[in-house]
């Protein structure tokens, strides 16, 4: 008898837009499915994959959350994409489900593609792409098509002098979307609210690609899981910036890692505004020790906002120190923004 696909969620967005906090949602409210995560993480520093482990949810095995951290996801497709899904559809006891959450700067298209390839196409299928917006970063205008936000933003935010990739970035994520998940619902009023759901509802595809509001992502797994969009079928109607292009690169971006010792968790949220406020910094994240504690303090910040929050125990073997990766343009002072987190580079 034929086995029934195995269904896949592409979880897409912007950096800093909730993407493993929507994860984390789903694997502790997975209703008894069992799910596995990919996870492509830009940088050479695991990151979201040590979050998503260091959870602490009943049922979470470290197998089943795999890290790709070579580069883009739909740049690398045949080297680990495909092997990485492979490895999982031939586990003697396969999930019921696979969530594969981008790095920020991927392109979904060229990833739902990869899911036509013969290895895969007769096993699995896209259940859907959620693509997951960073709603106050869209009132804001970061995104903007609108030459006037846009301007204004850039005035705002030295890091929005190249904002031409990004508004392509942002437009294909919504662009191959079933389902926008519109984060960070508390930091908005409702007239602002408003106009970031109209804003991104003429992104999309169609009216009958649905928005839900969330924060913290947190969203119902039975609004995210079952869509059964089968979008490997649908590419045609998913436009992209890059149809017509073999492959693309991410040469407007790059990324490093910046370690330090014990850090004053206030100070450190200072440091991270200045680096993203002095250079091209879109993103820093990563883990802190403080001086003093003995747990470790998970980071996460997005321009001049600095979310921290202590995980778990340093173990045994653990060197407690400060791992950041910085992740920005092209072209970063490596060295100007290390001094100004008060670290040095590793790579």
């Amino acid at each position: 008898m034929l086995q029934p696909k195995i269904p896949a969620t592409v979880v897409t967005g912007f950096l800093g837009a909730g993407k493993t906090s929507l994860v984390r949602h789903l694997l502790e409210h997975a209703g008894g499915r069992r799910l596995a995560v990919i996870v492509n993480e830009f940088g050479d520093l695991g990151i979201d994959g040590e979050l998503l482990r260091a959870c602490g949810i009943e049922g979470c095995e470290d197998e089943d959350i795999v890290e790709l951290a070579n580069g883009c996801i739909c740049c690398t497709v045949a080297d680990d994409f495909l092997p990485t899904m492979q490895a999982l559809l031939d586990r003697p006891d396969p999930p019921d489900h696979i969530i594969i959450e981008t790095s920020g700067l991927a392109l979904p298209k060229p990833l739902v593609q990869a899911f036509a390839w013969p290895e895969v196409r007769s096993r699995t299928t896209v259940d859907g792409v959620v693509a997951v917006v960073d709603a106050a970063a869209v009132s804001a205008g970061r995104f903007a098509a609108d030459p006037e936000a846009v301007e204004a933003a850039r005035r705002a935010d030295p890091a929005l002098d190249h904002d031409a990739p990004l508004e392509e970035l942002f437009e294909d994520q919504l662009a191959a979307a079933d389902l926008v998940v519109v984060n960070k619902r508390d930091l908005l009023d409702t007239p602002a609210w408003e106009g970031v759901l109209a804003q991104v509802r003429e992104e999309l595809r169609s009216p009958a690609v649905k928005t839900v509001g969330a924060t913290g992502g947190a969203v119902d797994a039975r609004l995210l899981l079952g869509l059964n969009a089968a979008a490997e079928d649908d590419l045609d109607a998913r436009p992209s910036h890059h149809d017509g292009e073999d492959e693309h690169d991410h040469d407007d971006f790059e990324s490093f890692a910046v370690e330090a010792g014990p850090v004053e968790p206030a100070a450190l949220a200072e440091r991270i505004a200045a680096a993203a406020k002095g250079h091209d910094v879109l993103r820093i994240k990563g883990f802190a020790a403080v001086e003093g504690k003995a747990m470790r303090l998970a980071v996460q910040g997005v321009g001049a906002r600095t979310e921290t929050w202590y995980d778990r125990p340093w173990q045994a073997g653990e060197e407690p120190l400060t791992r950041l990766v910085v992740i920005g343009f092209a072209g970063l002072d490596r060295e100007g923004v290390a001094r100004t987190l008060g670290g040095r580079c590793i790579s």
